[in-house]
């Protein structure tokens, strides 16, 4: 399976923004407008594009799918998520042009129903995203834009979908997400080794193109880039050369 290099928009309001640690209030908004971004990052050689409805991912509602469908129309492949909450919401961002859709509160809160819809529409339609904390010795899943605690883990959430033929799964080592410190690497080897069948997206942290290098090394089979895009840490080029 290839390696793929995804860039990411998180959007509030209609506006790219990213956040520190999943702190709605440790919010950096950029003056870029999020569709020409995106052609931006197509016109690199992007061929995947991360989106993030952050209002709806802490209110339950897809807030930004006006923004999501105009990039989405625009040609590349996009897996796009916050605020999907019910069937209406997938098939909302499938006729907006999604390919994948990314499911987080869901896929922690409701395992079986998400099964079901990994059944009925296809496991390559879906990205799970079980971003965690590791707490106490376990690596906890937090959910609702991580701002609402749950009891299961990802330890047992993983091997779990793996098993109903889960296909991608992103993964976000919270505690880094945004502060430039590195892909947790123990994370994405411990995954590669207790979910080999699943593609696993990086996410959180990434500062350097050696980040990139070290995360394939890790077993990833993809990784997901924001801030330091963003902040012109280095090119996209750079890093699809990865």
């Amino acid at each position: 399976m290839s390696f793929v290099v995804i860039p990411a928009i998180d959007l509030r309001e209609g506006r790219v923004v990213r956040l520190k640690q999943g702190d709605y209030a440790q919010q950096t908004t950029y003056d870029v407008d999020a569709r020409e971004q995106a052609r931006r990052y197509a016109g690199a050689g992007a061929a995947w594009l991360h989106l993030v409805d952050l209002d709806g991912a802490r209110g339950g509602s897809l807030a930004n799918l006006a923004v999501i469908e105009s990039i989405a129309r625009d040609g590349m492949h996009v897996q796009a998520g916050g605020g999907v909450r019910a069937e209406a919401d997938v098939q909302r961002l499938f006729d907006a042009g999604v390919a994948r859709v990314v499911l987080g509160s869901l896929a922690i809160r409701e395992p079986g129903r998400v099964a079901g819809w990994l059944e009925t529409h296809g496991a390559e339609r879906f990205t799970l995203a079980l971003d965690t904390l590791r707490r106490d010795g376990a690596w906890t899943l937090p959910s609702a834009g991580w701002t609402e605690a749950e009891s299961r883990t990802l330890d047992e959430l993983a091997p779990w979908y793996a098993a109903r033929g889960a296909r991608h799964l992103l993964c976000t080592d919270i505690d880094r997400d945004g502060m430039l410190a590195g892909f947790n690497l123990e994370l994405y080897r411990h995954l590669a080794a207790t979910v080999p069948a699943m593609a696993v997206q990086a996410s959180g942290g990434v500062r350097s193109l050696e980040d990139i290098r070290a995360a394939r090394e890790a077993g990833a089979r993809g990784v997901i880039l924001g801030r330091a895009l963003l902040e012109g840490r280095f090119a996209l080029a750079e890093a699809l050369a990865c």
